[in-house]
């Protein structure tokens, strides 16, 4: 008996052993070494090819990026069951895509999601996988052959590998990539790889200027041509021991690309171009080759949007200015820096691929982003896809397409679906190998860079916030409630009772209530003239600041309100802050305003008469800086105008970015949190004093008030109610909807062959 129990216990052991050798760290044994690895995926110099009945025949990448986060959840908790991701499966198929592309490796539900959808299928979807670097080690002190970066790289390649051929264990520890037994070889209808991320030019440069010595890389199935920096020479070690592995232990090749934007494009740009998006690096695979033991073959994959960096909107502005002009701009030993930097650069000047009649498409428009691709295009001597192109339907904005009006940002659900038709048109006619809409799923937790300073970052995935663009480029947005939103602003009323009525004053009544999205009002005046009635809300937030009259208005509250919303006619209606409250002048003094708002001397009184417009930043600098450095530089719109129209998605006139409606004697207004300075709503914290705290700090009230008064009677003070707020803590209530631009885009791919 004991010799029996010695014996199960060291049977156990060598399977525990096996189990972790074999599916924790991928060690093997190559069983057949003779045999030769195989592909259904091959490339020339423009096309993608699949094998089919035997044959290679063009396949166009028609593709949606897929996230993980879902309202309530961070992307790092890989939160989407099963059962979802099957939905998703068919209706992005339903949408006339071919292709999925993830960025990291996916926890395990969906492998087997992807397995379950495709068995059968005679038309499945296919997948493009991407490996992850993480923010943390792009934004440190390591070079790209640091261990830390190189190594943790090429474990998760190989680590991804073995994902998608069924052969892994992952938890939730390993670098919050993937989770959970990965079973199904689901191989057959991976098409390719994408490495890495939007590398950082800082990391590129400290590479390069790092570890001069490392410019080349010689392996089985990739090399390095003599123009190699080191960084490229990185990415062909990554991709030649991606290639190496799986061909040894799974006898398969398939497609390999390195990720890449315009901010380290494989191009230089004039003088006044590389100052200001300060372009001081590049990566060009084509100094990456492949020798003919990869049959498979390379492709060049880009993130192009049509408004951000428009390297090509700043050079055509640019060619106005004579050196003259720009050296007195930017001064002799700032112009000669700029051109040093560019004469570091071993790269092509993108002017060599461009004529002037290449920056206008099919529509006559002049579209810069047309060009840009069509350059890219020329350069590659292999197939270009573009595997993220996108706008966004959130009510802020971040950047302008000033020549097509794809906008990151402000967009209806209509104008999205547009802009993505009109930039796949530019994309094919490019001459582009396939391209990814980026992306299928609105995700709650997303940031911006023009917002993420006003909102709490450890909290975002428990509300939605419309004024940060970034969390809306989704095809699938979420709208809040279990299967209906509490109100939508459309002009019916029935939605509302007794129950939301705030105050009544006078002739006025005011109702409202609030979700994770929005803060809603119901205004009510007898015999509402909509047209030439002026309307007033005050609404005080916070107890530090505010002021009880607004100068502009010649208007009074019973409280020292932080905010004015105004009511004039469809198209003049908008929210004020009281200027002590205006959060750009407290981030952005010296941009926007010539001034440090901290300067004693600049500081504005906690009870300021003056109510301003309520803005966001575009840009924080000009094409040329101005000579006189006293003036403010930046551009900025303004996000607190209202606007008019149905926010009912189900109505025909539907219109998404909607902010008001009138209705008989009522107006219907909606307000999204962050434009009243909420950092958090979902545990109702505000913006604290800025000149109390120096800057933006929470804090949390438990009320605010809430007036109404019209210019019919301004020569007394408008009352005011509380109403009472209380969060929703991480208990999040959401509802799937696809968007207008979902059936627009999948309109006109089906019209397709």
């Amino acid at each position: 008996m004991k010799k029996f129990i010695i014996a199960a216990c060291a049977a156990v052991l060598a399977l525990f052993i096996w189990n972790a050798a074999y599916y924790h760290l991928g060690i093997y044994v190559d069983l057949k070494p003779e045999k030769k690895a195989t592909t259904f995926m091959k490339t020339d110099e423009t096309t993608i090819y699949m094998e089919k009945n035997g044959q290679y025949v063009p396949f166009e990448i028609r593709g949606v990026n897929l996230g993980v986060g879902i309202p309530g959840e961070w992307a790092t908790d890989f939160a989407i069951d099963k059962e979802t991701y099957l939905r998703w499966f068919e209706e992005i198929q339903d949408l006339g895509a071919n292709t999925i592309r993830v960025y990291t490796i996916l926890h395990d539900d969906f492998y087997n999601a992807f397995y379950e959808y495709n068995q059968g299928r005679e038309e499945p979807l296919y997948l493009l996988q991407g490996v992850w670097v993480s923010d943390y080690i792009l934004y440190s002190h390591s070079d790209a052959f640091d261990d830390e970066f190189l190594q943790t790289l090429l474990n998760d390649c190989r680590t991804m590998v073995d994902v998608i051929h069924g052969n892994r264990n992952l938890s939730l520890s390993y670098g919050n990539k993937g989770n959970g037994s990965y079973r199904k070889d689901i191989s057959q209808w991976v098409i390719g790889y994408i490495l890495g991320v939007e590398w950082e030019d800082s990391t590129v440069t400290y590479t390069n200027q790092n570890c001069e010595d490392k410019k080349s890389f010689s392996g089985e199935y990739l090399y390095t041509t003599e123009d190699a920096s080191p960084f490229e020479a990185m990415l062909c070690q990554v991709g030649d021991k991606i290639i190496e592995y799986e061909s040894e232990r799974y006898k398969e090749q398939r497609l390999v690309a390195f990720a890449n934007w315009p901010t380290t494009d494989p191009f230089k740009y004039p003088v006044v171009t590389t100052a200001y998006r300060q372009k001081m690096a590049c990566v060009d695979v084509e100094h990456i080759k492949s020798t003919d033991s990869f049959l498979s073959g390379m492709f060049a994959s880009y993130h192009v949007y049509s408004y951000f960096p428009d390297y090509l909107e700043i050079m055509r502005e640019s060619e106005q200015y004579t050196d003259e002009e720009i050296e007195e701009s930017m001064g002799a030993e700032g112009k000669a820096f700029w051109e040093y930097r560019i004469s570091l650069l071993n790269a092509p000047r993108i002017e060599e691929y461009l004529t002037d009649a290449d920056y206008y498409d099919s529509y006559g428009r002049f579209n810069t982003y047309a060009a840009y691709l069509r350059a890219l295009n020329r350069y590659h001597t292999i197939p270009v896809v573009i595997s993220e192109y996108g706008v966004t339907t959130g009510r802020g904005m971040a950047q302008i397409d000033r020549n097509t009006n794809r906008n990151q940002g402000h967009m209806t659900e209509q104008e999205q679906g547009q802009a993505l038709i009109d930039c796949y048109k530019d994309i094919m006619a490019a001459g582009s190998a396939g391209s990814c809409v980026f992306t299928w799923q609105d995700e709650w937790f997303k940031r911006t860079w023009n917002t993420m300073h006003a909102v709490d970052l450890d909290n975002t995935p428990y509300w939605s916030d419309y004024q940060t663009n970034e969390q809306y480029f989704g095809l699938l947005t979420f709208d809040p409630g279990d299967e209906k939103s509490i109100c939508y602003v459309d002009g019916d009323i029935s939605e509302w009772t007794k129950e939301d009525l705030v105050i009544e004053s006078g002739d006025m009544e005011l109702s409202a209530k609030y979700d994770e999205k929005f803060v809603y009002f119901l205004l009510k005046k007898e015999n509402l003239d909509q047209e030439n009635d002026t309307l007033y809300i005050p609404i005080d937030t916070t107890p530090k600041t505010g002021s009880t009259y607004c100068e502009n208005y010649d208007v009074s509250f019973e409280n020292a309100s932080d905010f004015l919303m105004v009511i004039h006619g469809k198209d003049d209606s908008r929210l004020l802050v009281q200027e002590r409250y205006e959060v750009l002048m407290s981030i952005y003094g010296n941009e926007y305003y010539a001034m440090n708002p901290y300067y004693k001397e600049n500081r504005i009184e906690a009870d300021s008469p003056l109510f301003k417009p309520i803005y966001l930043a575009l840009t924080v600098s000009d094409i040329l800086p101005a000579v006189d450095p006293t003036l403010p530089v930046g551009e900025k719109y303004e996000t607190g105008k209202l606007r008019y129209g149905n926010a009912n998605p189900e109505a025909e006139d539907f219109d998404s970015l909607a902010d008001f409606i009138f209705s008989g004697d009522y107006v219907e207004i909606r307000l999204p949190w962050q434009l009243l300075n909420f950092s958090n709503p979902s545990e109702m914290m505000v913006h604290d004093d800025y000149y109390e705290k120096y800057g933006i700090e929470n804090l949390h009230i438990e009320e605010m008030y809430v007036g109404a008064g019209s210019s019919d009677n301004t020569e007394y003070r408008i009352h005011m109610a509380s109403l009472p707020l209380e969060g929703w803590g991480k208990k999040v209530t959401a509802h799937e909807r696809l968007k207008r631009s979902y059936y627009m885009l999948q309109e006109y791919w089906n019209t397709l062959e």
